[in-house]
């Protein structure tokens, strides 16, 4: 039987929709409140604490390399010190009450609605055709046990779903040639994710930095003295999220049309509650953001 074929704009669109509730994990208050009981009270190391905890008590060297955009120095300030206050099997099990939590608060009523079930049901089918070859972060979040209740394994499948397009999107950005740093100027040209400065602050990167690599990128034509992306720039992107959808592509055409078409409907709408519900702070995102515009 012939493989389903799905557009890569509906992949890129069913990424969107499932991944604010993963990501909500990294602003929720639940999170900073079960990580310090465990010692772990800064915000930079329980992010790097709660998302690397799956792969165990690894050094700097790991994380900065699954990470990709993150200052190695940051990380180091951090890692492998959080070890030292809580093991990974601790932070995991905190992370997972935290995301119970959190998703309960930001979900309300719908936390126990049939869509909430439904989509679980269909994002843990379409982790199902996820592969581990080269997928460090994926592959660890996959050993990990699946949680009983519906909002929870919707949550760990949006989590490896997540993964799965996060490691082959670093695969894009290494193919396409640029470093961390210069693909975190790119994304936040595109007026599209971080604020700059939100940006430079939470990976690590010092505003010399910052402008040593957009003056790289600029030296490539790809971004205009002023920041913005050049059209050159604006295709360079298209490339690298073209190939991230393509490396992606497998676990939702194993859905087929009309279940992947539902999944991105039922996710499309509690992603909206969760927005409307505050998930993200305000002055994070650009206003070009989907978390940023979705909350208006």
């Amino acid at each position: 039987m012939e493989p389903a074929v799905i557009d890569p704009p509906a992949v890129s669109r069913l990424a969107r929709r499932l991944e604010p509730l993963h990501s909500m994990i990294y602003f929720a208050p639940e999170v900073g409140s079960e990580l310090g009981e465990l010692g772990i009270g800064h915000p930079r190391a329980q992010y790097f604490a709660q998302r690397s905890a799956a792969m165990g008590a690894v050094g700097p060297g790991v994380v900065a390399a699954t990470y990709y955009n993150f200052n190695p120095a940051l990380i180091a300030r951090f890692v492998p010190m959080v070890w030292t206050a809580a093991a990974p099997a601790d932070v995991l099990n905190a992370r997972l009450r935290a995301a119970d939590g959190a998703l309960r608060r930001l979900l309300g009523s719908e936390v126990s609605s049939r869509g909430c079930e439904r989509a679980s049901v269909l994002a843990r089918r379409a982790t199902e055709a996820c592969r581990p070859e080269d997928r460090a972060l994926y592959a660890a979040h996959a050993d990990l046990p699946w949680p009983d209740e519906p909002h929870l394994a919707l949550w760990h499948a949006a989590t490896l779903l997540r993964e799965y397009r996060g490691d082959g999107h670093l695969h894009a950005l290494l193919g396409a040639g640029v470093t961390g740093l210069e693909a975190l100027v790119l994304h936040t040209a595109t007026g599209k994710g971080f604020v700059v400065e939100v940006a430079q602050k939470t990976r690590g990167w010092s505003p010399e930095q910052w402008g040593e690599a957009s003056a790289r990128l600029r030296e490539r034509g790809l971004l205009t003295a002023d920041g913005g992306l050049t059209d050159a720039g604006a295709a360079f992107r298209d490339g690298t999220e073209a190939e991230t959808n393509r490396l992606s592509t497998a676990p939702y055409a194993s859905l087929g049309d009309d279940d992947a078409a539902e999944l991105a409907e039922l996710a499309g709408g509690l992603t909206r509650t969760i927005l409307a519900a505050g998930a993200f702070p305000d002055g994070v995102f650009a206003s070009g953001s989907d978390r940023a515009t979705a909350r208006g």
